[in-house]
């Protein structure tokens, strides 16, 4: 006995994608090793023109040495450490900070002013785990700068009527 009929045309159905699926996946994978090859023989030094017939497995053979070679190169030395990359990304946020925290008028211009000083202060010798820089040797300014006075609040109207909780 064979398969129902509905079991019947989704198995021909799979049969007949297949093969196209599968051409789909092997022109990707060819469109893949073209930019492959078009960015790594530049990067080789070598001309495109000289090596148009290059085999699949050339072109991955030198992808891999090159990528192979690279933390050899001095470029790797010099490489971002990720105390770096938070003192960049800190950085980054205090400038935008510094746009944005006067033009919203959340705070008062001067306590904005003394929030903005204090993470300057704090970037100029923060690591990512909140402490200091090692080379700074000296703790965090014990003695914050006092704030500035406070303007003087109108006292409320007095009433010395019949007080109503309403």
């Amino acid at each position: 006995m064979g398969l129902p009929g509905r079991a019947r045309d989704a198995a021909e159905l799979r049969k007949s994608l297949k093969p196209l699926l599968e051409k789909r996946r092997r022109a990707r994978i060819n469109e893949s090793l073209s930019q492959l090859k078009g960015l790594i023989l530049p990067l080789l030094g070598r001309e495109s023109s000289r090596y148009s017939k290059l085999e699949k497995a050339d072109i991955l053979d030198m992808t891999v040495r090159f990528l192979q070679e690279l933390p050899a190169s001095p470029c790797s030395a010099a490489a971002p450490t990720p105390s770096d990359s938070y003192r960049e990304g800190y950085s980054a946020c205090l400038a935008r900070l510094a746009g944005v925290l006067p033009a919203c008028r959340v705070l008062e211009p001067a306590v904005s002013a003394r929030l903005l000083e204090h993470l300057r202060r704090r970037a100029a010798g923060a690591t990512p785990d909140g402490g200091l820089a090692a080379n700074s040797g000296r703790p965090p300014s014990p003695t914050p700068r006092p704030a500035p006075p406070a303007p003087p609040q109108p006292a409320p109207p007095r009433d010395l009527g019949l007080w109503r909780p309403w």
